[in-house]
C-alpha cells in the first residue's frame, strides 16, 4: 500500500476509472452482441435499429476513451457490411 498522500489518491482515482471503464466496455459488448443477434435473425428493420444503437454506443465509448477510434470504426464497418448484405438479399 502507498504511504504518500498523492500515491494514495492515484490509487483511488485508478480504481474509480477502472470501474467506470469496465461498465462502459460491458455496455459496448452487449450492444455488439445484440446487433450481431439481430443481423443473424434476418429481419432488416430490427437489425438496422440495433445497428443504429450500437453505433451510438461505440461513438460514446470512443469519446470517453474506452475504445480506440479505429477499433470502433472497424466494428461499425463490419456490422454495416453485414447489414447491407442482409438487405440486398
Amino acid at each position: 500500500m502507498a504511504n504518500i498522500k498523492s500515491a494514495m489518491k492515484r490509487i483511488k482515482q485508478g480504481e474509480k476509472r477502472r470501474v467506470r471503464n469496465a461498465a462502459a466496455r460491458s455496455t459496448v459488448r452487449t450492444a455488439l452482441k445484440s446487433a450481431r443477434t439481430a443481423l443473424d435473425g434476418g429481419q432488416v428493420a430490427q437489425a438496422r435499429e440495433a445497428l443504429h444503437r450500437t453505433i451510438q454506443i461505440l461513438d460514446k465509448a470512443v469519446t470517453k476513451g474506452v475504445v480506440h477510434k479505429n477499433a470502433a470504426a472497424r466494428k461499425k464497418s463490419r456490422l454495416t457490411r453485414q447489414l447491407n448484405a442482409l438487405a440486398s438479399r
